[in-house]
């Protein structure tokens, strides 16, 4: 097990970004009225004098945003946020911007889904230009399809800013290749919620696929054991990618056999991303994790460098020093 952490921009506070302390997850002032308005248009079938554009932020870099992306946040009316993502960039908008945070929480969906639909429609309506700012890619797992499907439905132009999902971005961050010549050839990228399909067992089992399970961490226990009874090996390797892209990042590398214990000593959180596969194996690109002999403590992982030489082969953990200078050549572990 090791663990990486990196440097980049973190997270907000959800609404610390929303310039007007009423624009929150119940929508902006006056948007029950807009909403109103919205529905009375579409049962005329009107056409929305207002745009919406979906746009895929990414993991929360800021400057891992695509020009594009940054380009639509900066002429918007209003931006209705996620709460994950490249949240920090909020801050910067202009302060005609307004922001709207519907950004939802594990287990806590406080705006539902069917109420975002309508804060986009009745903005646009209003004619605003109104940018939907979403974590990753909006169309891998993010609900995107649905946001389209309402806005159309209302004779709103859309327009769809693609971004790079987690499922890549996280362990490319963690120098983890989800396909590597010879070692794997396929990706399967799951939503772990729910059970994990069979399709997705199934690849693990034979390891004829990365497999890339989202949303995962709550999970994870009843996902192991099931991997387990189908016949995956419990040497197989993991990484779990937590906080991609910002400064909270953390990679850890273990196995099955190995993996929850591994998150329960560390204290993996979400956001995650959980990559089984031989790909997790840090030594396919030629990472040595027996190189480092510092005690793995609450003090050396605080100073960004250990190595538990108390743990199983297949469960060392490392955090070697971050140097925030040189953010493409760290390899950090803890």
């Amino acid at each position: 097990m090791s663990t990486r952490r990196s440097v980049g921009q973190g997270p907000v506070a959800p609404g610390s970004a929303v310039r007007n302390p009423a624009a929150n997850g119940s929508g902006a002032p006056g948007s029950a009225a807009r909403i109103s308005a919205a529905r009375t248009s579409a049962a005329r079938g009107a056409v929305a004098p207002g745009s919406v554009v979906l746009v895929g932020g990414g993991t929360g870099a800021v400057d891992l945003m695509t020009v594009r992306a940054r380009r639509a946040l900066f002429s918007a009316d209003v931006v209705v946020a996620d709460r994950l993502g490249p949240t920090s960039v909020l801050g910067d908008l202009p302060k005609r911007v307004r922001v709207i945070d519907v950004g939802k929480r594990p287990g806590a969906h406080a705006v539902p889904q069917e109420r975002i639909n309508e804060i986009l429609v009745a903005e646009a309506v209003a004619g605003n230009r109104v940018v939907r700012l979403k974590g990753g890619d909006p169309f891998l797992f993010g609900r995107g399809g649905e946001e389209v499907a309402a806005c159309r439905a209302r004779g709103i132009a859309v327009e769809v800013v693609p971004g790079v999902s987690s499922a890549l971005a996280a362990p490319a961050s963690a120098c983890v290749p989800v396909t590597h010549r010879g070692t794997a050839s396929a990706l399967l990228v799951v939503q772990g919620h729910d059970e994990l399909p069979e399709l997705a067992v199934q690849a693990v089992v034979t390891r004829a696929a990365t497999v890339a399970v989202l949303m995962g961490v709550a999970r994870l226990a009843e996902h192991v054991e099931a991997l387990l009874a189908a016949g995956a090996g419990a040497q197989t390797p993991v990484a779990i990618v937590e906080q991609a892209t910002t400064e909270g990042e953390r990679a850890t590398f273990t196995t099955l056999g190995s993996l929850v214990q591994t998150c329960a000593d560390v204290g993996v959180r979400s956001p995650a991303v959980v990559v089984l596969g031989d790909v997790a194996d840090p030594a396919l690109l030629g990472l040595d994790l027996h190189a480092l002999d510092v005690p793995l403590t609450p003090e050396t992982l605080a100073d960004g460098a250990g190595v538990d030489t108390s743990a199983p082969s297949d469960a060392r953990a490392y955090a070697p020093h971050v140097d925030a200078a040189a953010r493409e050549a760290e390899v950090a572990y803890a």
